[in-house]
């Protein structure tokens, strides 16, 4: 199945993120079973742009990971046909972190992930991030399926 992109009013019935910790912004293409290019655009009215740094403005690597897991989880909850069951997408593991170059304000962030192997309840992915073409990261992670805490 391939869907074309949809805004993040999608988004947002695909994921529990809500602001500020929302980093996929749209998906501009999911083939479902597959892989994801989602894109978080990367204002200077970031909270963390604050204090990371203050007159040298850098996302936090950690935060394109969670963003790539966010595009990832959009790709599970489609895959696994979850929307709306209140399953919620958990890390597991993080793996072979890689950043490869800054992100400042101003860019459009691609985000892409794709299945390295997908069961009901745990899928691996790959993930890469990257501005006009450059990759910032790239990491393999593994997140687990579950119910959300009571």
């Amino acid at each position: 199945m391939s869907e074309t992109g949809f805004d993040v009013v999608e988004v947002l019935k695909r994921l529990p993120h809500r602001y500020p910790l929302l980093l996929v912004d749209r998906v501009a293409e999911l083939i479902a079973d597959e892989r994801i290019h989602a894109v978080k655009a990367v204002s200077f009215n970031e909270q963390f742009f604050q204090g990371h740094f203050p007159g040298a403005p850098i996302m936090p690597g950690v935060l394109q990971i969670e963003a790539l897991a966010q595009a990832a989880g959009v790709l599970a909850v489609e895959s696994l046909g979850l929307a709306g069951s209140g399953k919620l997408v958990y890390f597991m593991a993080i793996e072979n972190a890689k950043f490869r170059a800054p992100v400042t304000p101003g860019v459009l962030l691609n985000l892409k992930a794709e299945f390295v192997q997908k069961r009901a309840r745990v899928c691996k992915f790959a993930g890469e991030a990257s501005v006009d073409g450059k990759v910032t990261c790239e990491v393999q992670f593994t997140a687990m399926i579950a119910d959300a805490p009571e």
